[in-house]
This record gives C-alpha cells, sequence and structure tokens, in this order.
C-alpha cells in the first residue's frame, strides 16, 4: 500500500484546472469553478487558459494585488498572511509579479519551503524525532503533527536564512544551533487543496539537538512539541497524523539515516522531480 502523504502529493486533476499564464510561461492553475471570478477583470485574457500580458513586473504586481483585495473581501482567498511571495517556476529565477501568500493557493503558483527533522541522538539507545502539533488556529491543517520547524520562503530571503529564522520562531532554536542543519532531499508536490492548489518544492534539513534541547514555541504557531520514537513516527505517518508536507521530509530523513526500508515508501522516488503535466 502506498502512503497516504505520497498518493495526496500529486493527487490533482489537471483537467478540472485552467492553466494560468504570464506572458508566455505557465505559473499556475486556477481551477475553472473560479474562473467567473476573473471575468470581470478586463486585464485577464480567458479561454482554455487564464492569461495576463502586462510589460512589467510593476505593472503585473499592481493588477493581482487588486485582484486578490477584491477576492479576499469576497472570502474566495482565506487566510490573509501579510507576507509576499514571488512567482516564479524556479527558486532562482527572477520573479515576474509578487502576490500576497495567502493568494499563492487560489492561483496554483509556486511557493518554497524548508522543513527541519529535529533528531536526538543518544549512546545507549536508539534516536529520536521531536515533532511539532501544529496551532489549531492555522490557517492550513490546524491541530495536525509537524516536523519540529517548517516554513515557507517569503521573498528576499534564501534558504538558510528562512530556516534560521523559524527555527527561532517555531522552537526557540539559536541561530548558532540552527546553522549546524545539513540539506537532505528536496520534493515537488502538486496536490488539490480546500483552497486551491499547492504547488511547492520543499527543502529538507536535518539537524542533531542535544538531548538537554527543549523546543519551545515563540510565535504561537505550535502547539506543542513531542519527542517520539522512530516507530511512533512511522506510524503516524501511515495513519496521516502528520502534513504531507511533513511525512514527506520525514520519510526523506529515514531512507537517509536507513531508519526505514525502501520498499515502505513505494512512489516516493517520483516525488524527488517535478510532475509532468
Amino acid at each position: 500500500m502506498t502512503l497516504p502523504a505520497i498518493v495526496a502529493a500529486r493527487r490533482f486533476d489537471a483537467a478540472a484546472h485552467a492553466p494560468f499564464f504570464i506572458d508566455d510561461e505557465r505559473v499556475g492553475w486556477i481551477r475553472r469553478s473560479d474562473l467567473d471570478a476573473l471575468r470581470r477583470w478586463p486585464f485577464f485574457a480567458i479561454d482554455d487558459a487564464v492569461r495576463l500580458h502586462m510589460e512589467s513586473v510593476e505593472a503585473r504586481t499592481e493588477a493581482l494585488r487588486e485582484v486578490v483585495a477584491v477576492l479576499h473581501a469576497e472570502g474566495k482567498i482565506p487566510g490573509w498572511r501579510d507576507e509576499i511571495y514571488a512567482i516564479r517556476n524556479r527558486f532562482d529565477a527572477p520573479p515576474l509579479a509578487f502576490i500576497e501568500r495567502a493568494a499563492s493557493r487560489f492561483f496554483g503558483t509556486m511557493t518554497y519551503a524548508v522543513h527541519l527533522n529535529g533528531i536526538v541522538k543518544y549512546q545507549d539507545s536508539a534516536p529520536q524525532l521531536w515533532i511539532a502539533r501544529r496551532s489549531d488556529t492555522k490557517a492550513t491543517d490546524p491541530g495536525m503533527l509537524d516536523n519540529v520547524v517548517a516554513g515557507g520562503i517569503g521573498w528576499g530571503l534564501d534558504l538558510m536564512p528562512t530556516l534560521v529564522k523559524e527555527c527561532w520562531e517555531e522552537a526557540g532554536m539559536s541561530a548558532e544551533l540552527a546553522s549546524t542543519a545539513t540539506p537532505g532531499g528536496t520534493f515537488h508536490v502538486l496536490q488539490t487543496l480546500p483552497e486551491g492548489t499547492q504547488a511547492e518544492q520543499i527543502f529538507v534539513f536535518d539537524v542533531s539537538l542535544p538531548p538537554d534541547f527543549t523546543p519551545r514555541n515563540q510565535d504561537g504557531e505550535v502547539g506543542e512539541h513531542r519527542l517520539a520514537r522512530i516507530e511512533d513516527v512511522a506510524r503516524w505517518i501511515e495513519e496521516g497524523a502528520l502534513t504531507v508536507d511533513a511525512s514527506l521530509a520525514t520519510l526523506d530523513c529515514m531512507l537517509r539515516h536507513r531508519w526505514l526500508d525502501e520498499d515502505a515508501c513505494e512512489g516516493i522516488a517520483a516525488l524527488y522531480e517535478p510532475p509532468h503535466i
């Protein structure tokens, strides 16, 4: 049986979505049921696709800002974040426009995130993992289990600065300790969610935490932390108690450390590559 998170990470019906283009580059996916909400703006050309033709990043950004503000007021874009994301299909590509983070799933644009596995190693017993439980007030996946640290990468931040920032906010981890994190795999998620499409590239990191370190949330986004045995975390993944993103990041860690057999992760190899649509 394929694990639920591996199935969910590519649960996407392209036929139910219209591709979203900026000039000649496809940058997202918009549900066909949402197309009528966009027809009031004449700068969108809408047929089998949604196209935004404007000459400058500034003009595109201003047009999208107007659209997002209206759709948010109408309840079509929930969970305002007051954080700017760049619209770009590669992390190192120049932005085609900028958008409020909460709107990225309505438009299905590519987003980027870091996830950290917090590993505690002991001399006389098996290693364990720190697992977070997301706050019940989170806009996405409230109350679900998560990696010890995870966060989206806003415009203007690179991977490690984002990781260091999130480590302090979510776990009270010092910059010195966070900077010892080492990179793991990189996943590509394309899944349909109630708020739209999650098209995301997830950069996985591991950090070795001292046995006397206890995570302490600083920003109210984590309900609790728990130190768990590897077999318990594996069971939570199988049960779907961890978020899809955290499940993938944790499986990547378990496979690299050989805490889990590859046969138990059928289909995961495809998620290291971008979806072919």
